[in-house]
């Protein structure tokens, strides 16, 4: 009788055992299924949460993946700006400012304008005219003003950041992540001007000579969210849309960093639910939410160059052995790299006969020769 209670409660034990473990099976399925259904949600190709009191990561979606950054880039051309040169100081538009494009506010090669109207310029309209201005007034020409970015870029700790221009357009070689992105706009966020500047909706600048032009700010959430410190947007064909936000809610400030989002609208409702998870996640003292995907490397082109290259791979089985040559043209514009196979023009008929009459002639003449010589 003994025995059988001993086993009893053994087998008790062992259930209460069997049952814990599941439930904590459960527990954790549960918290894992619901990080992939907000995988699923985010479809930018990074992005990042960052609480800037203890400068940890909240909320993560391939932070370390390189990405163009496109006229977030600006961001880091103000910084350097604002710590190299006067506020009031007067800076002369170069002809290769007035002609940089697609998107600028239209200075004139010759016009003079201050710093702080260049940096409203750059920061709320995203001008490409005003950021080569900056560059060229600080270090003479944008190829040493670039150099300068760099070198604050991995002093401010953005070891996976390289810039090769002021403003942001595409080129080979230019790159950023979403986490080096966030450190960048923490680092902003420590110049009162600078805070001001990103948080401005709309303004009026103008030159010596008095044409005005009027800005607003390309960042949509400024309307819709008070909490809403500023931030700057981004975007080309290969970089698509980015955005990098701060946000202030009660003593707590967290930033949001987005690389490669499809479209505009997509932007804001991604990054207003990445805002509400981080804040979440904060008051919550949740686990933070870190996964990793398949990026997808080849549309953002980060090191390559436009090139046309022509190689002539092996070909198994094929009638066409000899007489197909394989082009591969590579863009640079976010395009599907195009497989062209050319065959070579087959010689007609009549090209053909051609060649066996002159053979002929050749073998007749050849004859002729040798007969004569012999007789």
């Amino acid at each position: 009788m003994i025995k059988k209670l001993k086993v009893e409660s053994l087998k008790l034990n062992l259930n209460k055992r069997y049952i814990l473990f599941f439930f904590l099976f459960l527990l954790f399925t549960f918290y894992f299924l619901l990080s992939i259904s907000i995988a699923d949600v985010i479809r930018s190709r990074s992005v990042v949460v960052i609480d800037t009191s203890k400068g940890n990561i909240l909320f993560a979606k391939n932070p370390h993946l390189k990405c163009p950054p496109a006229s977030t880039t600006k961001l880091m051309t103000a910084i350097v700006a604002l710590e190299n040169i006067e506020m009031h100081d007067l800076v002369t538009i170069s002809r290769r400012a007035a002609e940089v494009s697609p998107h600028k506010v239209g200075f004139k090669e010759g016009d003079r304008v201050t710093v702080e109207f260049l940096l409203y310029a750059a920061l709320l309209k995203s001008a490409n005219d005003a950021a080569v201005a900056l560059a060229e007034a600080v270090a003479g020409s944008e190829l040493n003003f670039v150099k300068i970015m760099n070198k604050k870029a991995a002093s401010i700790g953005a070891k996976n950041t390289k810039f090769i221009n002021a403003s942001g357009l595409p080129g080979a070689g230019q790159y950023t992540t979403a986490y080096d992105l966030a450190k960048i706009m923490h680092y902003a966020l420590g110049n009162p001007k600078l805070k001001d500047i990103i948080g401005t909706r709309v303004a009026r600048i103008s030159t010596e000579n008095g044409d005005s032009m009027f800005l607003r700010n390309t960042n949509k959430l400024l309307w819709i969210d008070d909490d809403l410190v500023g931030g700057k947007t981004g975007y080309t064909r290969r970089a698509m849309h980015c955005f990098v936000c701060a946000v202030e809610r009660d003593d707590d400030t967290l930033i949001v960093s987005i690389l490669g989002n499809p479209s505009r609208n997509t932007l804001w409702k991604e990054t207003e639910q990445l805002i509400a998870k981080g804040f979440e996640i904060k008051e919550k003292n949740e686990i933070p939410v870190i996964y990793v995907t398949k990026a997808n490397y080849d549309n953002a082109r980060i090191t390559k160059a436009l090139y046309k290259k022509t190689a002539c791979p092996k070909m198994k089985n094929s009638r066409f052995k000899k007489n197909k040559r394989l082009i591969v043209n590579k863009t640079t514009e976010g395009k599907k790299a195009k497989y062209v196979v050319e065959k070579k023009v087959k010689q007609n008929k009549f090209a053909k006969k051609k060649i066996r009459e002159k053979r002929n002639k050749y073998r007749i003449a050849k004859k002729t020769v040798n007969v004569r010589t012999k007789g």
